[in-house]
């Protein structure tokens, strides 16, 4: 499980950063791609990374301002394209977001022209949809609703643990013969070998716990950022002002530095990635965007544009 920014920006495009897009790589867990958020020209950033748009199968909407929908239209259309042979098959997409979503999608298809080769399923949430909203054998997404100026989300992304490890040799040792036996052993089934009872629980190691990332949309500081991420591997938090700019962050419904960082303590993640930043801030300023949180939070970093982090 990796994750890649394709836009870390606030607002608008700027030189240094594109408006938001985040991709959760899934591809060793179900080699699949979620997205979450779609700014203007993320289709463009994709160009400079590794990802096939025809593996974003999710894309995961936190609210309708501009800088977090304005590339849709575009990149599903281009994902159209990406199936150039007979053999190539178009895959279907799942859209979650706040109502609205639809509407916005399906009007600029429409008024464009546009023609897809495969269904868009669209998901759209309200506060009271907040919890559970997607589920499978391997994943869980929770949504909860934070404070911005227009109805916006997080959403939480939890993998499922996964099966203790069978000790193979452990059972050769024991004198279960290689093959079917193996398999029951590892299903949890006890079994029995020349008279003797081999029990599975003692040749199968702990279950592994699932990572969980929790990513948020825009939000002033909120108590409902904390109960999303709570115990997160991994939070991804804005933080388009400094500090100092607390009064400035509430007014338009955004977070400080300071402020992202206190939600990650309260909600004890193991780390906080900090993003939707500020045009203003670049060079030395963006250093002492990542200082401010660390004297909260010391396991902070603030990202920028392209870049990517295992999720361990």
């Amino acid at each position: 499980m990796e994750i890649q920014f394709l836009g870390t920006g606030a607002g608008q495009p700027a030189k240094q950063r594109n408006v938001t897009s985040i991709a959760l790589k899934l591809l060793a867990e179900r080699n699949e791609i979620w997205l979450f958020d779609c700014g203007e020209a993320t289709q463009h950033q994709i160009l400079h990374t590794s990802i096939r748009p025809r593996k974003i199968t999710k894309i995961f909407i936190t609210h309708l301002h501009g800088d977090h929908i304005f590339g849709l239209p575009g990149f599903l259309s281009s994902r159209s394209f990406q199936a150039s042979t007979l053999d190539e098959q178009q895959t279907d997409l799942a859209i979650y977001g706040p109502v609205g979503i639809k509407n916005y999608v399906m009007t600029a298809l429409r008024l464009s022209g546009s023609k897809l080769g495969y269904r868009i399923d669209f998901h759209e949430l309200e506060g009271s949809d907040a919890g559970l909203i997607y589920s499978d054998e391997t994943f869980d997404v929770y949504m909860e609703t934070l404070d911005h100026t227009i109805y916006c989300m997080g959403y939480r992304i939890v993998e499922k643990d996964k099966k203790g490890e069978l000790d193979a040799e452990a059972l050769k040792a024991a004198g279960v013969p290689f093959g079917p036996l193996f398999g029951k052993v590892k299903k949890g089934q006890d079994i029995e070998v020349d008279g003797k009872i081999i029990h599975s629980k003692e040749f199968i190691g702990p279950d592994k716990k699932g990572r969980v990332v929790t990513i948020l949309g825009d939000t002033r500081q909120t108590d409902r950022a904390v109960r999303l991420a709570v115990g997160s591997d991994l939070l991804v938090h804005e933080a388009t002002y400094e500090a100092k700019e607390s009064n400035i962050a509430r007014k338009h419904g955004h977070s400080t530095t300071k402020q992202a960082a206190e939600v990650a303590q309260k909600a004890q993640v193991k780390r906080l990635l900090l993003t939707h930043i500020s045009a203003r801030y670049v060079g030395p300023l963006v250093t002492q965007l990542a200082r401010e949180a660390k004297q909260t939070f010391d396991n902070s970093f603030v990202v920028k544009d392209l870049y990517e982090e295992e999720i361990k």
